[in-house]
């Protein structure tokens, strides 16, 4: 009489994520934070490159070799995001070369991008659509070894995602004002009188974004050049425990103006099992300065809104 072993292959362990710079910072700046997140967290991968808008990457580019060299030298997997909105002949030729190359694991984050990856391991960021197995499948197909979900899906669609994932890893942004939208057209240079190809660069007088509010006077949404944002700050900690049960495996923070270092080791403490999601939560809270959180589009109900976890 035979006897037939089924093997059960153990889910990947849980990754935690640092998502690519949204905002427009100073290279000092980022020169500090990336060397406090290669010396002091246990992040295990970190997205760089521009996503939002191209003009900024004249300022920044060049410091990303010693940047890289940094994070690699901690152990830090990098990844290099490309624009989520591809404009013009030069920005495409951007997109071309960073794509062509074999030195870099990239993050697509349109489908511009996905094309010049096809047949290549990449990531596949939070800007491209995927909100149905097939559509994963798809791209998993195409080479995708990891998915950024967008943030406005709820549990019950991240899921059935991550039960449908096959050979790519499912991601969820836990932090970050979510990216909800980008265009053509820059409100943020907009709003202070000026026109797009003469910004003066205003985007960087607001490190987090430029708050939106209704006609109420209520904030609503957050503008980042481009980009159009969430006012309340994703705040998914207490969440963590029931995403990974989904089948959830790498969890993003997109860093902000806050201590991200102190961030990074409560996410991390949650991951592992050392505090709780109500313990986290209640220590997150002060960092976030002034943004409310929120994780209503998790809960199933209006985006800007908190719903504490049951215990």
């Amino acid at each position: 009489m035979s006897t037939t072993t089924t093997t059960v292959t153990p889910p990947p362990p849980a990754r935690l994520v640092l998502g690519p710079m949204l905002f427009n910072r100073p290279p000092a700046t980022l020169h500090d934070l990336y060397a406090r997140i290669a010396d002091e967290t246990d992040i295990d991968v970190v997205h760089l490159g521009e996503v939002v808008c191209a003009k900024r990457m004249p300022f920044i580019d060049p410091h990303l070799p010693a940047i890289v060299d940094r994070l690699r030298r901690a152990g830090k997997q990098v990844v290099i995001s490309t624009l989520a909105l591809v404009q013009g002949a030069r920005e495409t030729a951007l997109v071309r070369d960073l794509t062509a190359g074999d030195d870099w694991l990239i993050e697509a984050n349109d489908m511009a991008a996905i094309h010049g990856l096809a047949g290549r391991p990449h990531v596949v960021g939070p800007h491209v659509n995927v909100y149905n197995p097939a559509s994963l499948a798809c791209l998993a197909a195409l080479g995708a070894v990891r998915v950024c979900l967008p943030a406005e899906l709820p549990m019950a669609g991240i899921a059935a995602l991550a039960a449908a994932r096959g050979p790519a890893a499912i991601e969820v942004q836990v932090f970050g004002r979510a990216p909800l939208a980008i265009s053509a057209r820059c409100y943020h240079a907009r709003a202070h009188g000026l026109h797009k190809d003469g910004c003066r660069y205003v985007c960087g007088q607001d490190p987090d974004g430029m708050p939106v509010d209704t006609v109420d006077g209520q904030p609503f949404l957050a503008v980042n050049g481009l980009q159009t944002l969430s006012y309340g700050c994703l705040e998914l900690s207490g969440w963590i425990g029931d995403l990974r049960a989904a089948g959830v495996t790498a969890f993003r923070l997109s860093p902000h103006d806050l201590d991200m270092v102190a961030l990074a080791r409560l996410y991390r403490a949650v991951i592992d099992g050392r505090m709780t999601g109500p313990e986290a939560a209640a220590a997150i809270r002060p960092l976030l300065g002034g943004m409310p959180p929120i994780n209503g589009f998790l809960a199933g109900t209006a985006g800007m809104a908190w719903q504490p976890r049951a215990e």
